[in-house]
């Protein structure tokens, strides 16, 4: 009995653990499903990752590409890494250049409240940088003073995901 307790104090104390009542980073985005056999990542592991985001959500809508960065936190903090040694950078084109409108702007625009204000504003009280690209923002009518502090205006995604590969950003694939 005392070895089955001294293993259970053990494996709750490794750097792998986590709780599946463990509170998220970015409240209210950022769902993910525990995976209890994988592969295993250690609490110094680092990530330095950008992600592309170019879909638009549907007006009012959350935009789900956006959120991804918000799991990628909370499922890694989850699982020990610490909220320090995770640094993401959301790279905004195409069509989505409207969904880092600041929320008067957005109503405006879309008479709907922009349900990815808060997320945006989250993800960048926690170590994440967000650029949207000028060309397309400059073709879908959004000015640099109507997107949510914070944000960037990058002359291009093309030139911010550059930029972002010389600092040592690694392309999240999908």
């Amino acid at each position: 009995m005392k070895m089955t307790g001294l293993l259970l104090t053990l494996v709750l104390l490794s750097p792998f653990a986590h709780s599946k009542e463990a509170k998220p980073v970015i409240n209210g985005f950022g769902n993910y499903f525990d995976v209890p056999k994988h592969a295993p990542i250690t609490a110094d592991t680092k990530f330095k990752i950008a992600f592309d985001v170019a879909p638009a959500a549907k007006a009012g809508q959350q935009n789900n590409y956006m959120n991804s960065l918000a799991r990628f936190i909370n499922m890694h903090v989850a699982h020990g890494v610490k909220p320090e040694n995770i640094e993401l950078a959301l790279v905004v084109h195409g069509d989505a250049s409207v969904d880092v409108l600041a929320n008067e702007y957005y109503q405006q625009r879309f008479d709907a409240q922009n349900k990815n204000q808060d997320l945006i504003t989250q993800l960048l009280k926690n170590n994440t940088v967000v650029y949207v690209c000028g060309q397309s923002a400059t073709y879908h009518k959004v000015k640099p003073e109507q997107l949510i502090p914070g944000v960037q205006m990058a002359l291009s995604a093309m030139t911010a995901h550059a930029q972002l590969q010389q600092q040592g950003y690694t392309l999240n694939p999908f």
